[in-house]
């Protein structure tokens, strides 16, 4: 029996961990991370104590947003390897007792893909109405005033058609009709084509943006003061996503995923209304299993009232609660130990980003290299390879800094990811990291991250338990996790200069941070201190 099954229902508290393909492992030495060697390093994974992996595109794609442009959704990327390298893939985990979850982008697909090839020849072919065309306004300019996520307005001309289409990230990324029935029924043969071939759920990629207002009104301004670094930052986005009709089809996907009993879908749900547009997406039997929000991905700290506020929209006393998942760190965002604390804080700050991760109430998706405490890599201007990061540099930190090779081997060339230069630099604090370092070491990050994780494993109050705030002094994170009887006590002190007092008696420590041991829980947490402990 595979550690996934042995809680009744695997999605409720499981714990996934996020592959992206390009820079995990490469097997051809081309610099570029695929699925053959990502096969061939899931023995790691498994020992790791995770129940699924989740694979970020792999796709065949032009590669302008790095897989999420797909150009033939039901087939891999020759740079990846082949189908058939997948199935491997897939049979091998499924012998290590890991489920495979897979990314599902529906919202818009590359410019490449022969249904935009069609569309855009006319307005009067078979899928001329499977993409979001639209008439200019009698000056010209696009049809309105959308900006799109990565930069500029979300609207470009297209001569063949003497119209504009929509695309909410990059021109190449054309944005997909979905209120067409001929479009929903294309997007789910693609999801029974991967559920045929035997994977164990779909990451659903920017759901939110699957629909949009027909009549295409503008988007009313941000009045609210804070950071505006892209045009799309200026509008609240009331009309180019959150469109009320998503929910029914994710209803028909859902239907097409439980004609397989186990598998799960997760939702992606980022912007202004996150929290109410998850629980729409997963309230009750017939739409999503879980949705994966924002609350930590972006977050310039930890706090308690960060906590507090991300589980209370999750609670299980609302009606058709759904289940949440959290995230720390992933391949979209700067990791979470350079955003949340100092660079000679970095050790000590993994442990306790790890332990509170696995402490919270959902599932959880643990990025690579999570478990070796990689911090954000330096990635110098001329070496960025993503848009995002190009346009946006250097107001932000872009994604190319979270997305660097997987350190195998410290003193491997490449760190043993390559036997060539990779596609992004490695930098050099990851090789002193590297998994070979710290695979042995009983008091290595890797190490604790296996003993948290499978903590989380075996107490059913860890991964399907409820959760209660405790009251603690600035700034310690303090909560309770079970839902009866003698429930686990977790604390955590995020701060990096004071120790804090928490008196819990009668408490006993089953895995710390920073200097706690197992037995009596202490009574006085340093910075980055913090533990799990059980009711004696």
């Amino acid at each position: 029996m595979s550690l996934a099954d042995t809680i009744t229902d695997w999605r409720r508290g499981a714990t996934i961990y996020q592959i992206y393909p390009r820079s995990f492992a490469d097997s051809n030495g081309d610099g570029i991370g695929d699925l053959p060697g990502i096969t061939a390093k899931l023995d790691y994974v498994a020992a790791l104590n995770v129940d699924a992996i989740w694979l970020s595109p792999f796709f065949v794609s032009p590669m302008k947003d790095f897989g999420y442009d797909i150009s033939d959704p039901i087939d891999v990327d020759p740079i990846f390897g082949r189908l058939a390298d997948f199935d491997a893939l897939l049979e091998r985990a499924h012998a290590l007792g890991l489920k495979v979850i897979i990314d599902q982008v529906y919202s818009h697909v590359s410019d490449r893909h022969p249904w935009f090839q069609e569309s855009r020849a006319s307005r009067c072919n078979p899928r001329a109405d499977w993409f979001v065309w639209a008439d200019p306004k009698p000056d010209g300019s696009p049809p309105n005033n959308w900006q799109s996520v990565f930069y500029g307005p979300s609207w470009t001309w297209d001569a063949r058609r003497g119209q504009y289409f929509l695309h909410n990230f990059l021109p190449e990324q054309p944005d997909l009709n979905t209120t067409n029935p001929e479009v929903q029924a294309a997007l789910l043969s693609i999801a029974r084509f991967w559920l045929d071939r035997g994977v164990d759920g779909f990451r659903l990629d920017a759901v939110n943006f699957l629909m949009h207002d027909e009549a295409l009104r503008d988007n009313p301004p941000e009045l609210e003061d804070r950071p505006k670094t892209r045009p799309f930052d200026f509008q609240r986005h009331v009309h180019n996503q959150s469109n009320p009709r998503i929910a029914e089809f994710l209803e028909r996907l859902q239907a097409v995923v439980d004609e397989r009993p186990g598998r799960m879908t997760v939702a992606e749900v980022g912007g202004d209304h996150a929290l109410g547009e998850m629980r729409e997406f997963t309230r009750g039997p017939r739409r999503l299993n879980t949705a994966y929000g924002f609350d930590f991905l972006y977050a310039a700290d930890v706090t308690a009232e960060r906590i507090r506020a991300a589980m209370e929209g999750w609670s299980p006393e609302q009606a058709d609660g759904g289940w949440p998942s959290w995230a720390f760190s992933n391949h979209d965002t700067p990791r979470a130990i350079s955003r949340w604390w100092s660079e000679t804080a970095c050790e000590a700050a993994a442990r306790l980003a790890l332990l509170l991760l696995v402490s919270l109430r959902g599932n959880i998706f643990l990025y690579q290299g999570e478990e070796l405490g990689l911090p954000q890599a330096e990635v110098p201007f001329e070496r960025l390879r993503d848009a995002e990061a190009i346009a946006n540099w250097p107001s932000t930190l872009g994604r190319d800094g979270a997305r660097t090779p997987m350190p195998w081997s410290r003193t491997a060339p490449h760190a043993g990811f390559s036997t060539n230069a990779p596609w992004l630099p490695l930098d050099p604090r990851h090789a002193a990291r590297a998994v070979d370092v710290q695979v042995d070491d009983p008091d290595s990050v890797l190490s604790f991250a296996r003993r948290a994780l499978a903590l989380r494993r075996d107490r059913p109050e860890l991964r399907q338990g409820g959760l209660r705030m405790l009251a603690a002094p600035a700034p310690l994170i303090a909560f309770e996790r079970g839902d009866a009887g003698a429930p686990l006590t977790c604390v955590f002190n995020p701060g990096e200069a004071q120790a804090v007092d928490f008196p819990a008696p009668g408490r006993r420590v089953l895995l710390g941070v920073c200097g706690v041991e197992p037995g009596p829980a202490p009574g006085r947490l340093g910075p980055l201190q913090g533990y799990v402990a059980e009711t004696l």
